[in-house]
Order: C-alpha cells, then structure tokens, then sequence
C-alpha cells in the first residue's frame, strides 16, 4: 500500500521528489523521479499479487536498500529549514529497516 500511494505522489508531484535525486545519477532528476514512481507501483501491485509476492517482496526490499542515498540527501537538504522538516527527514532514516524487514517478510508470507 506504502508503494501504492508513494508511487502516485512521484507521477503527480514530481517537483516535490526532483530535489532529492542524488546528484551522481546520470540524466535529469525528473526521470529519475518518474522512473522511481513507476517502479514503486509496479512493486506494490507485485507484492499485492499472491503469484507474484515473493519476487515482489524481495525486489521492494532491494528499492528501498538503494534509494535510501535519497533519503540521506533530504537530511542535508533540509539544514536552514524548520525543525519540524528536519526532523521528519531525520525520521524517515531509521524507518527504512523496518520497511525493509517488512518487504523480506511479504516474499515468504503466502497470504
């Protein structure tokens, strides 16, 4: 579900994730943003696909492994803002390895 509503937040507000694509990827931020939203429904209909679920898990556990650098840039991006923006950034660093545990556990649940 978490992919589900990220991924349409990526496809209509872009601008919103365009900050946080690492500079080090090749291409424009946009595509990359695009790509990332694309990619983030097609996990959440895998992992909501009893077929497709463990495949679904095991590659939604990966995303979230590699787009943690963005979430990293958003914690350096956020100096100079206010405290409640930073610590929403700060926030969302240690959530990624429940989320990650989570994503494991839906590629060996059948249900």
């Amino acid at each position: 579900m978490m992919f589900a509503v990220t991924g349409v937040a990526h496809l209509l507000r872009p601008r919103t994730f365009d900050a946080i694509v690492p500079r080090i990827l090749p291409g424009p931020a946009r595509a990359w943003t695009i790509g990332s939203g694309v990619i983030e429904l097609v996990l959440a209909g895998a992992v909501w696909n009893r077929d497709t679920r463990g495949v679904g898990g095991l590659a939604s556990a990966a995303f979230l492994v590699a787009v943690f650098p963005a979430n990293i840039r958003t914690v350096r991006l956020m100096r100079g803002r206010s405290a409640r923006a930073r610590a929403i950034a700060w926030a969302r660093l240690p959530v990624q390895v429940p989320l990650v545990i989570l994503a494991l556990r839906a590629a060996t649940d059948p249900r």
